[in-house]
């Protein structure tokens, strides 16, 4: 699933093509994704509208017209909103295709289906914002992200660290991927409760989250399976990685194996030496 660094490199790969530019005909698949297809509102609020920006918050896209009204996407588990010329041949799973007045499209795809599109009319795009806004966790990358923050939040919280920094409605866009990593980095076991973890560690959390971030978005993204940023691109931050997907493998740090567990479900990968269980 894209998480956090690869919505944000979507959104830079975009950037310097969307903002300035009309949408002149939309189109769709008829394949229902997430939820359906909102077509009428595409229509009435998105069509003969010119970008004004794209925004991210979380694992949302937000494309904000110069109406008011909002684009809000979601990648889902495989999605690709990515940049084609117009007349490229069309894939099964371009789920929506914008045309734009400099002959270019944007098209999602997303073969699992498990993306999503939404439209926020101008009228209500700022009152949408604010109820959605408020579901999400505060943003990593972020100035509510600090280590004494994070203290409160986990307190008294009887879950794994690992559950809390991938608790979208806590912290938003870590997933299982960078959880991994941050938690390695951070020398703490992904088994640790939370509520345990001193403010000296949660500072260790926040500068190790922020720095693997911003690599991984200074990297393309991780393209684990099939993720491409907009321009067609892999990610290759997957080449930085410490222990995720390294079960078997010695520790970048003290050569000790990897362990491969599985936490709430989700794959998790640590040192037994430099991540000592609690």
């Amino acid at each position: 699933m894209p998480e956090l660094p690869e919505v944000e490199v979507t959104r830079q790969g975009l950037l310097d093509h969307l903002p300035g530019r009309t949408v002149t005909a939309i189109a769709v698949s008829g394949l229902r994704l997430r939820i359906p297809m909102p077509l009428g509102l595409l229509h009435e609020h998105i069509l003969q509208r010119r970008i004004q920006t794209l925004d991210r918050r979380a694992k949302y896209l937000l494309m904000r017209m110069d109406s008011g009204a909002v684009l809000v996407i979601h990648l889902g588990m495989t999605g690709k909103l990515g940049l084609h010329e117009d007349g490229a041949a069309r894939h099964r799973h371009d789920h929506l295709i914008l045309t734009l007045d400099s002959g270019q499209q944007v098209r999602l795809n997303d073969s699992r289906r498990f993306g999503a599109v939404m439209v926020w009319p101008a009228k209500a795009a700022q009152e949408a914002e604010c109820a959605f806004s408020a579901r999400e966790g505060i943003e990593p990358l972020g100035s509510e992200f600090t280590a004494r923050h994070l203290h409160r939040l986990a307190d008294r919280r009887i879950v794994a660290v690992k559950s809390l920094l991938m608790n979208g409605r806590l912290i938003a866009g870590i997933g299982n991927i960078y959880a991994n990593e941050i938690l390695f980095a951070s020398r703490i076991h992904p088994a640790t409760e939370a509520r345990r973890l001193t403010v000296a560690d949660w500072r260790r959390v926040v500068v190790e989250s922020q720095r693997i971030l911003q690599l991984a978005i200074a990297t393309g993204g991780s393209t684990i399976a099939d993720f491409l940023g907009a321009t067609g691109h892999p990610g290759y931050f997957q080449l930085h990685f410490q222990v995720y997907g390294r079960e078997r493998l010695p520790c970048p740090r003290c050569g000790q194996t990897i362990v491969k567990t599985v936490l709430a479900g989700r794959a998790t990968y640590s040192c037994p030496v430099c991540q000592p269980a609690p």
